[in-house]
């Protein structure tokens, strides 16, 4: 993004599709070197590259200075076969289309190949591509190999790095920075994070600071991506949806929470929609695009992976009682995206058995501190809303309420708009908001160019499932405002019954079901989606409740060698002789793996042993069991007696006072009977809507008519919790046990891998 105040005339052109691009290569080998041979889309520039398989455990990459034609290619391929006849000739290996990279563990070198690709949408231009055939080669040659080559670590190194699935939401362009958003592609002044979202930038690094470039390797984003024509009215637009997921404190459910010491929050994506007028290639077109954020409670705390409970309890460690971190996350997201930062907490306020309420509590506290050090123009914005509680009210329209917030967070971040136009000479669209706009073709009515600045960032517990509905009405706002100020419609407004807004929310639902996957190890619960579009209620009954099955089996008994295997790929492990492997090894949580003092006598991060109250802690961590509602520690000292209702240092929120509405000193807008609050926006005018939204008694809903109908209360759980929220399943089962795990079938554990649907 960019800072405020920035002047229009900041936009530059858009990054041109030059024919200097290497798209296509060829690779050979000989007894002592890889040849790689790369060549431009067009075919008029060919380039050579030399890897070198005589050293065992070392990498040389030599790139050939000089641009060739084919034919001369040819010529110079035909000399090094006659040259190493004696050792077999020169031999053809595999036709591919980038390096994904190269890495080492115990022994020799890897390269990893793309060696089957698919076009998946196009930004002006330039090609957008997946994945669909990757090779991992060993670069020496046989003969220099190290016995350690064939050693059982390493080929479990190997198995954990395959294991990363290439041909799986991996999307890369030659052209295109991918990786950076439409706005950020288009500006001089943005830069920082340039590899955020780049998954592969470990693999990289040894090729690129050999070559001081990256002409032959791509750089992959891991997330989601896709582009479909749409229409309003009679109008035909593109639309482009693009998920980008962090490669910073990258991992599973359980494994990743909260926040990193750096200030990285586990599940942090960054969403883009952009909008592109449907026109024939080569006349002017307008584009729009706009930004949204989500990513873990910026806290430290987790969640213990337990075979035995399907909702493990919440740990909040106070050891950060300064919320450095959570300060660090916040500039961070400043720095990439300008102010305001709008926070949207959709966690739960009230519960039974305090949860997620702890962190609801815990949060709102981080963020008062904070405020209060920076200038008032600066502070974080913030609305505490419990969707939970409004989507179990039927009166209760939760989108419509949703789409008042992301109308007001619009308002205060606006979006980018630009028009293009092509450059004949340069072959390059360029942006018209110049003087030359007066030479543009004919009936091409200028319009200035608008900009975002500040970004919506949105969090539940998991960042899954209610937070991707709460995407989707941002993006449905945000649609209505990009298509008015296109001239596509006459108002900013998209009705919510309409075709339109339909196919958006199948986009976001299938988006949210990618990203869960990718996270949580199981399609999202869309049970608003669902409602919405009339689905029976028996039947989404029924798939929320095996998808949360399937994550749970995914996390309990999956997470673990998934979480090896991302810290293999991004390098936060690096194998070396004489360390304990990385199976060795306990949980990553809030630690860097690849530290030279992480030690596998390390203790565990929980410790069970100790106890005071209804707290089990080891030394900063706390846990809150059975407390009233909005416990909180704020010293690091030892822990006060908890039955010490008057201690200040344990504030607790009550349901005592009045239920009108009021703003405090600070500004912050408090509804008593919900805990709802904000610091930007009226929270009773955000429910005035006609719609109430009464505290209701706890819910359950027993399965009718799903595949576990009609089976008996030993084999299934006989009560579920309504699927309201993150992976929600009452862990109450027959006499008030956990479920015991074991002995799942073949079926069953491939469903939870593939995901599909279980029951033909």
């Amino acid at each position: 993004m960019t800072s405020e105040n920035e002047q229009p005339d900041w936009i530059t052109e858009v990054p041109k599709v030059s024919n200097a691009y290497l798209q296509k290569f060829r690779l050979y080998e000989t007894r002592s070197n890889f040849y790689m041979i790369g060549r431009s889309k067009n075919r008029s520039t060919w380039r050579v590259l030399k890897i070198d398989r005589s050293e065992p455990t070392e990498l040389n990459i030599t790139e050939d200075p000089t641009t060739y034609t084919e034919i001369e290619c040819c010529e110079l391929l035909k000399r090094i076969h006659d040259g190493n006849k004696s050792t077999g000739g020169l031999r053809f290996v595999c036709t591919c289309y980038g390096i994904v990279g190269f890495i080492k563990f115990l022994g020799p070198y890897y390269m990893l190949l793309i060696t089957k690709r698919r076009k998946v949408g196009v930004i002006c231009g330039h090609a957008i591509y997946a994945i669909t055939k990757s090779e991992i080669l060993p670069i020496p040659n046989s003969t220099v190999q190290p016995s350690v080559a064939y050693s059982k670590n390493e080929n479990r190194y190997k198995k954990l790095l395959c294991s990363v699935d290439l041909t799986k939401d991996f999307y890369f362009s030659y052209s295109y920075r991918l990786m950076h958003s439409f706005q950020k592609n288009l500006s001089t002044h943005e830069s920082g994070n340039e590899t955020m979202f780049v998954w592969n930038e470990f693999l990289t690094g040894t090729i690129q600071n050999q070559l001081k470039n990256n002409l032959w390797t791509v750089q992959l984003v891991y997330g989601y991506f896709k582009q479909v024509k749409l229409s309003a009215g009679e109008k035909d637009f593109k639309l482009t949806l693009i998920a980008r997921r962090s490669r910073h404190y990258a991992g599973t459910r359980y494994l990743k929470r909260g926040v990193n010491e750096k200030g990285r929050v586990a599940n942090d994506v960054e969403t883009e929609q952009i909008v592109f007028e449907d026109v024939p290639e080569g006349c002017p077109v307008q584009i729009s695009s706009v930004v949204q954020n989500r990513g873990s409670i910026p806290l430290f705390w987790s969640q213990e992976t337990s075979r035995l409970n399907i909702k493990p309890d919440i740990i909040l460690s106070k050891k950060d009682h300064k919320y450095d971190a959570t300060r660090l996350h916040f500039e961070n997201l400043t720095k990439r995206y300008g102010n305001p930062i709008i926070i949207l907490n959709l966690i739960k306020t009230k519960e039974k058995k305090p949860r997620e309420s702890l962190l609801r509590v815990e949060f709102a506290h981080a963020i008062e501190l904070i405020n209060k050090d920076l200038p008032e123009e600066n502070r974080l914005k913030f609305l505490h809303w419990d969707l939970n509680k409004y989507s179990r009210n039927k009166s209760t329209n939760v989108l419509a309420l949703l789409g008042k917030v992301a109308t007001y967070a619009l308002n205060l971040t606006g979006f980018f708009y630009c028009q293009v136009v092509p450059n004949s000479k340069s072959q390059e669209l360029s942006n018209c908001s110049r003087d030359d706009k007066n030479n543009n073709a004919e009936n091409f009515s200028f319009k200035p160019p608008k900009h975002q600045t500040g970004v919506l960032r949105t969090n539940c517990i998991d960042c899954l499932d209610r937070t991707n509905v709460a995407q989707f009405a941002y993006g449905w706002a945000a649609l209505g405002r990009q298509l008015h100020t296109i001239g596509y419609i006459d108002t900013p407004v998209i009705e919510l019954d309409s075709t339109l807004a339909d196919d958006l929310m199948r986009l976001y639902e299938k988006m949210g079901d990618t990203l869960a996957l990718q996270y949580g190890g199981s399609a999202a619960h869309n049970k608003i989606f669902c409602q919405r579009r009339g689905q029976w209620k028996a039947a989404t009954q029924s798939q929320e409740f095996f998808r949360t099955l399937q994550r749970y089996y995914s996390n309990a008994y999956m997470d673990a060698e998934k979480q090896d295997a991302i810290n293999v790929f991004l390098g936060h492990y690096q194998p070396q002789i004489g360390r304990p492997a990385l199976w060795e090894l306990d949980s990553d949580q809030h630690y860097n793996v690849g530290s030279q003092n992480f030690s596998v006598e390390r203790a565990r991060l929980i410790k069970r042993s100790l106890s005071v109250g209804n707290f089990l802690y080891d030394d900063n961590i706390i846990r809150d069991t059975n407390s009233s509602i909005g416990t909180t520690q704020t010293s690091e000292e030892s822990l006060p007696e908890i039955n010490s209702e008057n201690d200040s240092s344990y504030p607790r929120y009550t349901n005592s006072a009045s239920p009108e509405e009021s703003p405090n000193s600070d500004g912050v807008f408090y509804r008593k009977d919900s805990f709802n609050c904000s610091n930007f926006l009226d929270v009773d005018w955000l429910s005035s809507s006609g719609n109430s939204c009464e505290d209701e008694a706890f819910e359950r809903s027993t399965l009718v008519g799903s595949p576990m109908g009609g089976q008996s209360s030993e084999n299934v759980v006989n009560e579920m919790c309504t699927f309201a929220s993150d992976s929600e399943i009452c862990t109450n089962v027959k006499d008030g046990r956990s479920p015991t795990v074991s002995g799942f079938s073949d079926r069953f554990a491939e469903w939870v891998t593939h995901g599909d649907i279980m029951f033909p």
